[in-house]
Order: C-alpha cells, then structure tokens, then sequence
C-alpha cells in the first residue's frame, strides 16, 4: 500500500481491472460490511474528506471519491472490515471499497493493492488504530525503508529535531486542516538565507500558504514568490558547474521549470552542488548532491541527460500550498507525534536502519 500522510481515508482496489495484481475481494470476507447511504457514519464521519460522501443510486451505499495532486482519482464504497496488525486487531475499521478511478501513472499504480491514509482525520489510518505516533525512513537507493507504528526509542537513532505541528480551528477555504502542517520559516542555498519576508511564509486569510510534510507526493513544492526567490539564486549558485537547458515549452511534470543539460557519465556526481536547506521552527532539512535533481526517464540530448531541480512551483500545478514531499525525505528518519503534536527528523542511513531493524 502507498503511504500517504497527505490523506485521510485509506482504500483497496476491489475490483479487478486488466492491469491490476492485487485486490481485494469482498466477497470472500464474513466480516465485511459496506456502510448504506443512510447510515450515521456515512454523512458523520467523513466531514473532512475533500469530497463530501454522497448516495450511491444503483446500490444505496455510501460513495466516496479521492483526487490527488498528481491528477490520478478513485472512487468506491465505504465500508468496514477487521484489520489486523501485529498482534492487535481493529473491528470495523471503515476504509474505501475502490473500483474506478484515474490514474496519471498505471504502470507504478498497478503495483499497489491501494493506499494507507496517515493524516489527522478521523477516518484516517493512524487515527482508527489509535496510535500515539508513527515513523518513517525512506532509503535513497531503492523504494525500501522502513515504517513503525507506535512509539520507539533506538539507541543508534541519535537525537531527532522537533518542529511543532500547527492547527487553525476555524475552516478555512484553501486551509487543510487534517494535514502535518508546520511552519516553513526560511530557505538557504548554501550559507545564503533567501532575501524574503516572513510573511511569504505564513498562510493568508484564506488559508493559502500552509507548509505540509506529505509522503504521498514525490517533489517539493513552493509557493510562485518563494519558488522564483530559490530558483534565482540557485541558478546563480550553480552557474559555473550547470548548464541550463534552455526550451522554454519544456517543463517537468507540470511544474519543475529549472532543468539541466548534463552530459556524458551515466551516474554523475553532484556532491559540488550548494546544498538547500529548508529552515523550519526548531529544526531544519537539508537537500544537498543527487537528492537536488532527478534525471528525467527516457529524455537524452546528444550524449547527455537532462536533470530537473527538485523543487518545484506549486502555482503551477493549482495547489496553494507549499508541500515538502518524500524525494527529499529520504534519508531522514521522519516521526509524527500525534500526542505531542510535533514532527521530528534526523539524517541517517534509511537502509542501515533496516538492516538494524
């Protein structure tokens, strides 16, 4: 399943679709039970769902819809079955039954039996299962990592830098308020803080400008002023060691306009880079070497690559947020403290830290 502490309903694919390994299958199942229309949970419980549950016509059954930033979306059942983990079991643990939906790339999808929801909503995976806090550790080199549910102290882990979670209570428009959102309060490309008001960082009336921690996006993303101020100066940082490749019409995945043309080595070495931190309160990420650009797939000029910045301008994907996604949690032991409302990280190995586990 795909870790998502972006979302809040968890979901499995019920319904077998050409391309589909793993699903599902209801019928099976002496203990599931799909949640009718009617029914108190389906109208109370998923009020922080970003699409309100609505009646199912065909069936009477309560139906849920799910889009996410990369455009894909799916849509089903809710319904309740018994989950196990470990050694504890939840009853009626309510996730979605999906059987259509979109999806933006279905060759990485049709790996997936579908989608673990680790927000702070109440549907959410964590939040059902009642656990205190939960870890992540995500390994640069491959899609291994590790994930602990529950609270857990490792001799080897060193200390963690905590930031505070903040929560508004009043709705706001563009305000997710089941999300992890911290406080974004600077940038710095190598020792240089970006020149801008702290103001740019923090969300406005209408809630646009929170900073969200989200393994359920791959990139970085800042708002359009924040974005320009990082890519200007990392342009000037870098122009001595890059080389930009200039097509104004190209733009990776919608939103990452600041790419390179490298040439020649298969694996080259960005180790000479300026690494760009992200400074939140009480704590601070650093993106530094190979984790600054991806090599986009099946895209060579000549007998070179090209290589696009990590970070990426959240304007131009429509999203009015800044969002802090897993490309750049790699590597980085990633705690959410549900009890003390707070995120922690620290740099570690994340494949050494599997092998310890």
């Amino acid at each position: 399943m795909v870790l998502d502490t972006g979302s809040e309903l968890s979901w499995l694919h019920c319904k077998k679709t050409p391309n589909l390994n793993s699903v599902f299958t209801p019928q099976v199942s002496k203990s599931y039970k799909p949640v009718p229309c009617g029914s108190p949970v389906c109208k109370t419980r998923t009020r922080d769902l970003p699409v309100p549950a609505s009646c199912d016509p065909n069936n009477k059954l309560c139906h849920v819809a799910v889009s996410y930033a990369d455009a894909s979306s799916i849509e089903g059942n809710l319904a309740q079955e018994n989950f196990v983990i470990g050694s504890s079991t939840q009853p009626g643990f309510l996730f979605g039954c999906m059987d259509s939906g979109y999806s933006s790339n279905s060759e990485e999808d049709s790996k997936t039996t579908g989608l673990m929801g680790m927000n702070r909503g109440s549907l959410s995976f964590v939040s059902q299962m009642g656990f205190p806090k939960f870890s992540y550790c995500i390994s640069g080199f491959d899609s291994s990592g590790v994930l602990l549910l529950g609270d857990a102290r490792f001799s080897w882990l060193g200390e963690l830098n905590y930031t505070p979670l903040i929560q508004i209570s009043d709705p706001l428009p563009y305000y997710d308020r089941v999300a992890y959102t911290v406080q974004l309060e600077g940038i710095k490309v190598g020792n240089k803080i970006l020149d801008l008001p702290r103001s740019a960082f923090v969300p406005d009336h209408t809630g646009a400008g929170q900073t969200m921690v989200d393994s359920g996006t791959q990139f970085t993303f800042l708002m359009g002023p924040v974005y320009t101020a990082l890519r200007n100066e990392f342009l000037q940082q870098t122009r001595r060691v890059l080389q930009v490749y200039n097509d104004p019409n190209f733009v990776f995945q919608g939103a990452m306009d600041l790419c390179y043309r490298v040439m020649g080595l298969s694996r080259p070495s960005f180790s000479n880079l300026p690494r760009v931190s992200l400074m939140f309160q009480g704590a601070e990420m650093s993106v530094s070497g190979e984790r600054l650009l991806y090599r986009v797939p099946d895209m060579n000029t000549g007998s070179g690559s090209v290589y696009c910045f990590t970070f990426g301008n959240s304007d131009l994907l429509g999203i009015e947020a800044f969002v802090i996604g897993h490309h750049h949690q790699q590597n980085v032991w990633m705690e959410f403290d549900l009890v003390k409302s707070r995120v922690g990280f620290a740099e570690i190995r994340c494949d050494l830290a599997g092998q310890k586990l």
